[in-house]
């Protein structure tokens, strides 16, 4: 018996979370609505907090989902051959792309809020992790003199220069560029990091 009602748990759990993922999707992270994911998983509106804490947790869920996407998206954009930069560019050049295909789940990922009193899920950070892993090789190969404190700050530090960059070419702000040019953008920036003799 107790089995079956986990069964059913972990079905109800993959049930929300691709709901929530469907709301995410179409209208971001603020159409969020239990009453209508318990419509979609066919459930009461009680059982989605039998379930998950609140809405905050299922989002979780989502992002979690996303950033591995993401990272499958960005790990796939190289082969592993190339020179750092032209990897930097390419990972960067992923990164516009699905950001361009899924804008609303993206910007999920940094709109959502985290607990200032409360630890932010392990799992989360490790797939926030996996992303930044992959910014860090060629980074590490441009700089090898660099000790691990500023590695991982240069790795943060190209990660939120091209995160700027796409955000603002796809929402067509007027600090932006226009969409067209994001990846001429990005390989101006990017081309010109690191000691010349490393390209």
């Amino acid at each position: 018996m107790a089995g079956k009602v986990a069964e059913r748990r972990a079905a109800l759990r993959m049930k929300l979370i691709d709901a929530a993922q469907t709301q995410i999707e179409h209208g971001g992270l603020s159409s969020l609505k239990a009453r209508d994911l318990a419509k979609e998983a066919g459930c009461a509106l009680g059982a989605i907090y039998n379930v998950f804490d609140d809405l905050h947790d299922l989002a979780l869920e989502v992002n979690g989902r996303t950033f591995k996407k993401l990272g499958a998206a960005v790990t796939a954009s190289y082969a592993g051959s190339e020179a750092p930069r032209a990897r930097l560019i390419q990972m960067s050049n992923a990164y516009l792309d699905f950001a361009a295909a899924h804008p609303k789940l993206w910007r999920a990922l940094f709109d959502i809020e985290m607990p200032a009193d409360g630890p932010v899920p392990d799992w989360y950070m490790t797939s926030l992790g996996g992303l930044f892993a992959n910014i860090r090789q060629p980074l590490s190969e441009l700089f090898p003199q660099m000790d691990e404190a500023e590695l991982s700050l240069m790795t943060r530090a190209m990660f939120s220069a091209v995160h700027g960059i796409v955000l603002l070419g796809l929402e067509n702000r007027i600090s932006g560029v226009p969409p067209e040019h994001i990846r001429t953008m990005i390989a101006q920036v990017l081309s010109r990091i690191g000691p010349t003799a490393t390209a």
